[in-house]
């Protein structure tokens, strides 16, 4: 295999990539005007010479595409006939009904090398080996990019698929991998698994943590609750946190310095927009909103992911100019005002994950009676807790529990939601319903 050859577009100066994004942006719109059913109704609709526009800057006069177009318009997207479509990928439904993308063979190879450079920025390198802790099936993108891209690096890749601590362990201590790829909170359940069955796990072979699907760190680039509480566990590896989506065909990856997922320029532009869809200032927080470059079976302009994050354009302590994104704060679509706060679920998550006696747990947010939002945060305790030492009975040990909960919660958010306790089986099958292919803890029951 030939050896990995990055861009070196990180690395220019800001205004370098800025010119180079906008050359790319025109062979994007000049491609959608000549093979894409969606965007050529789009511009005719609205009047749009492609050739007008000429910056980034320029983007801000083309309408947007969302979720629900996707949905309603799915084949309409598609700039190739069937005969080049070599994989069908669908995404998890997170926001409504799931949708189909299909993937050319130039598609998955820019799929390999988006993962390269992302995990090349994470520290991987061809002499290092990784455990993929996530599924390959099912139609998912992240699986199978994981491993087109660490085999597009020439690194060592072991498929062991998500979940099973005792087979993961077995698996470190047969094949020594240096890295792990998984959803942060897994960890804990290994490190959980390791205790029980006298794993030595702070000396085995791992030394870096990539995590997928779940925050690690704040807005101010520290560890947040769930980091910090691996880190104290297991302080020889490196975290490291991924922003990605299968309508993205990239990554956001950290580097070593911590401080934000970095974009390729060659691959994807990045809006960040308010509530009045236009730009906000760098640094502040809004709306991601993406155009995929150089993708050819379904590319997107000025998609809106829901995602709500800020950009950072000064230049990364590790050399790269290319702007980052901080830590998601939450979907737009599942902000809550709580008793007058403004909150997302993963300031709500951040506290269940990090509190000992909660084995599971699932958010819900309904309206209220007096038509303002309602949390109530259903749990399931673990069963080996010392809930004696509460109180005399189980009754009072559960309210006791409940007062304590709620306290944490304000301390954390400044309000408590409504808690109730149920039995973990129960939770555990709203956390994963038959065919899902993400665990299940934010309910929305609001009538929007």
């Amino acid at each position: 295999m030939e050896k990995f050859e990055p861009s070196d577009i990180e690395f220019r100066s800001a205004d370098e990539i800025r010119r180079f994004q906008e050359d790319k942006l025109h062979e994007n719109l000049a491609y959608l005007q000549a093979h894409s059913p969606f965007y050529q109704a789009m511009f005719a609709k609205h009047g749009i010479a492609v050739e007008n526009i000429r910056t980034l800057d320029d983007l801000q006069q083309l309408p947007f595409t969302d979720k629900k177009d996707l949905q309603q318009h799915n084949t309409d997207f598609l700039c190739v006939p069937p005969r080049d479509i070599v994989d069908y990928i669908t995404t998890s439904g997170t926001l409504g009904d799931p949708v189909t993308f299909a993937c050319t063979d130039r598609d998955l190879n820019r799929l390999a090398y988006n993962e390269a450079v992302s995990f090349a920025c994470a520290g991987v390198t061809a002499d290092s080996v990784v455990q993929l802790m996530t599924t390959l099936d099912k139609r998912f993108m992240a699986g199978l990019a994981y491993f087109l891209g660490l085999r597009k690096l020439g690194a060592g890749v072991i498929r062991v698929g998500n979940g099973i601590p005792e087979l993961q362990w077995d698996t470190i201590r047969r094949l020594n991998p240096d890295t792990i790829m998984c959803v942060p909170s897994f960890i804990l359940r290994l490190v959980e698994y390791a205790e029980q069955n006298g794993i030595d796990y702070r000396h085995s072979s791992v030394r870096r943590i990539i995590g997928i699907g779940e925050g690690l760190r704040d807005q101010h680039f520290n560890l947040n609750l769930l980091g910090r509480r691996i880190h104290d566990k297991w302080p020889e590896v490196k975290l490291f946190a991924t922003y990605s989506s299968t309508e993205m065909s990239a990554t956001f990856s950290e580097c070593p310095c911590g401080c934000g997922g970095h974009v390729h320029p060659e691959l994807i532009i990045v809006e960040i927009i308010g509530d009045d869809n236009r730009p906000v200032p760098d640094g502040e927080v809004g709306e991601i909103v993406i155009t995929t470059l150089g993708v050819e079976g379904m590319p997107l302009l000025r998609f809106r992911t829901g995602d709500m994050a800020a950009k950072i354009t000064d230049r990364c302590a590790c050399g790269r100019h290319s702007y980052r994104l901080t830590p998601l704060v939450g979907r737009k679509n599942n902000m809550i005002k709580l008793k007058g706060t403004t909150l997302y679920p993963p300031a709500i998550n951040d506290v269940l994950d990090n509190t000992e006696y909660v084995a599971n747990y699932v958010v819900v947010v309904r309206d209220s009676d007096a038509g303002t939002d309602e949390v109530v945060v259903r749990i399931g305790l673990k069963k080996d807790y010392p809930y004696a030492k509460l109180a005399p009975t189980i009754g009072e040990a559960e309210s006791a529990l409940i007062k304590d909960l709620k306290d944490r919660f304000r301390a954390r958010i400044r309000v408590a939601p409504i808690v109730e306790i149920l039995p973990p089986d129960l939770i555990q099958k709203i956390n994963f319903p038959a065919q899902s292919r993400k665990p299940i803890k934010f309910i929305d029951e609001r009538q929007k």
